[in-house]
């Protein structure tokens, strides 16, 4: 590394010097070309942390003058980001010092990778805010800065950046801190969560207020950017939260033993304290903390252990135990803050994977409350959210999972939402508000040596049963029926033209029936080479043009939306 020297004490004392220091993650943000990779590639330079042959590869290269690193190309590792000139992935990166141990996520400034900036976000501890001094406060860093605020990063370290640019002037950076100290009051006002703000004017080119104090701005007095991150308190110790700890996976060698295994995701646990499995609400007490090395007399966040109870209990992979005495709020319906990241839009009642924790459960979403206007934040209304679109929705899920608030906990109030169809991530949601399971149903588990309702089942798949009858092209109707199974939708597929139907005509209707009350959507089929598609639920008909699938496929769902064939949670009779 460079100018590394040989440390006086052995390599077991140093790795376990490493070992005890803490861990800071930070992210950076700003708007495109404020110079956050040349800051983070500066910050490595001047804290050797950095390979000699890795400042070799650089020298000659970049947009720099003659003679000077381009230090941005430390980090935008990609082809494709050294060839614009811009991030556009995230990049981690580690570095070390005397007083602790630093992650960083250099994230994009562009607006198109927003959703790459919200991941690099989503586990920092601090955000360092990037202001070119001579362009000011832009929309982009109101964007991040509102975005930082949304996920909780607490600390909000603000580098004034491109003071040489300015002949280091005082009175523009305290313009922009009076802007930007006004812009992060009414960003806490809309989303409630206060951050600590600390400005800093510094130059990543030169070097300035990055890791040494500048002494071409003798009139700030404050500590350089690296002291800042040094002195800033670690959120990720969070011993005395309420314990939560989502189960990833259940551990059965033999038949003596049987364990869950998962990673702590807030709060303590020890032997014998009295735990309780969300959603059952079944409790036991905790016998032993089994780990690779051994048996554990406590354990928090974030140790990866393998909890033994005293007893058997019903437990798989997405419950939640919590302590008894601290439990989580079970719901089916939540309001949550959502950052749209999918170039497809969001979709109303459309059938998405909510990914919490360790589980994913289906979810429509079923209003958007409002879009925020990051130009003003105010709030609008809106029928959708395009890509990096920010606003408040309303979910309502098939089944109840155990969750807390995100301004509560992190790790159980974060979530993604999944488009079935692409496997692909379409939005990062943090919970706002939840509704509790238990205040609108008596008990989680009433009648669980019961018959299954027809509302239990409704409430899971998302529809009750019924019957759509199709006439018209064989192609066409393949499609309606792929893209129910896509949403979720059981059904069953019958072909009226049989001749069983046809010899016994009275047996499609008992067929059917039978169906219906075992909560089935039924699909009567009558195929036809036919231009037109007929479609029929209950005591509606359309008539469809068979030569625009798409617009078909949408018209049958909207057909069973309104007749309350595909239904929502809420609207589910339990």
């Amino acid at each position: 590394m460079a100018a590394l020297t040989t440390p006086s004490f052995s390599i077991d004392e140093f790795l376990q010097q490493e070992r005890e220091k803490d861990l800071l993650r930070f992210s950076t943000a700003g708007s495109v070309d404020d110079g956050k990779s040349t800051l983070i590639g500066r910050l490595l330079y001047d804290t050797q942390s950095v390979y000699e042959d890795q400042v070799r590869s650089i020298q000659g290269k970049g947009t720099t003058a003659p003679g000077q690193i381009d230090f941005a190309l430390l980090t935008d590792g990609l082809r494709a980001e050294r060839e614009q000139g811009i991030t556009i992935d995230v990049a981690y990166r580690y570095f070390s010092t005397a007083r602790r141990k630093f992650i960083i996520a250099d994230t994009p400034g562009h607006e198109q990778y927003t959703r790459n900036m919200v991941t690099g976000a989503s586990t920092a501890d601090a955000a360092v805010v990037l202001i070119d001094a001579s362009k000011g406060v832009l929309l982009q860093s109101r964007r991040h800065a509102y975005i930082a605020s949304l996920l909780r990063v607490r600390h909000v370290l603000v580098a004034v950046n491109k003071m040489d640019l300015i002949g280091y002037d005082q009175a523009a950076f305290r313009a922009i801190e009076r802007d930007f100290s006004l812009l992060l009051e009414q960003i806490a006002a809309d989303t409630g969560s206060p951050v600590e703000s600390i400005f800093v004017p510094v130059s990543a080119l030169a070097g300035d207020n990055i890791v040494h104090r500048s002494k071409a701005m003798l009139w700030y007095s404050g500590p350089s950017l690296l002291e800042l991150l040094e002195a800033l308190p670690s959120s990720l110790d969070t011993r005395a939260e309420p314990f939560r700890f989502p189960v990833q996976r259940v551990l059965r060698p033999d038949h003596s033993f049987r364990g869950f295994a998962g990673q702590i995701a807030s709060g303590t646990v020890r032997p014998g304290d009295r735990v309780t499995v969300l959603p059952s609400g079944r409790s036991a007490e905790v016998s032993r903390i089994v780990t690779y090395d051994g048996d554990l007399a406590e354990a928090y966040a974030p140790l990866s252990v393998t909890l033994v109870l005293n007893r058997e209990l019903d437990i798989s992979r997405g419950d939640l135990i919590v302590l008894a005495d601290a439990p989580a709020t079970v719901a089916k319906s939540v309001k949550a803050a959502l950052v749209w990241m999918d170039r497809r839009p969001l979709e109303l009642h459309r059938r998405y994977l909510l990914k919490h924790t360790s589980q994913t459960a289906p979810a429509f979403l079923s209003s958007i409350e409002h879009r925020t206007n990051i130009g003003t934040f105010s709030h609008e209304p809106a029928e959708t959210l395009e890509m990096n679109g920010i606003g408040v929705v309303t979910l309502n899920l098939l089944r109840p999972i155990a969750l807390d608030l995100y301004g509560e906990n992190r790790g159980t109030g974060a979530f993604i939402l999944i488009d079935a169809e692409t496997n692909s991530t379409a939005a990062a949601g943090m919970i706002t508000t939840a509704s509790s399971y238990e205040t609108e149903g008596s008990h989680i588990h009433a009648g669980a040596w019961g018959p299954v309702t027809a509302g239990e089942r409704a409430a899971r798949w998302g529809h009750r049963g019924g019957v759509l009858e199709l006439s018209g092209p064989t192609e066409l109707i393949d499609a309606i029926e792929r893209s129910l199974f896509a949403a979720g939708a059981i059904s069953n597929r019958i072909e009226a033209d049989d001749d069983a139907f046809l010899l016994h005509p009275s047996l499609l209707e008992i067929v059917t029936e039978m169906q219906i009350q075992s909560g089935l959507l039924a699909l009567v089929v009558h195929e036809n080479d036919s231009g037109t598609l007929m479609a029929r639920a209950e005591d509606r008909q359309l008539t469809l043009d068979a030569n625009d699938p798409l617009k078909a496929v949408s018209a049958v769902h909207q057909l069973l939306h309104s007749t309350g064939i595909l239904i929502f949670f809420e609207k589910a009779d339990l």
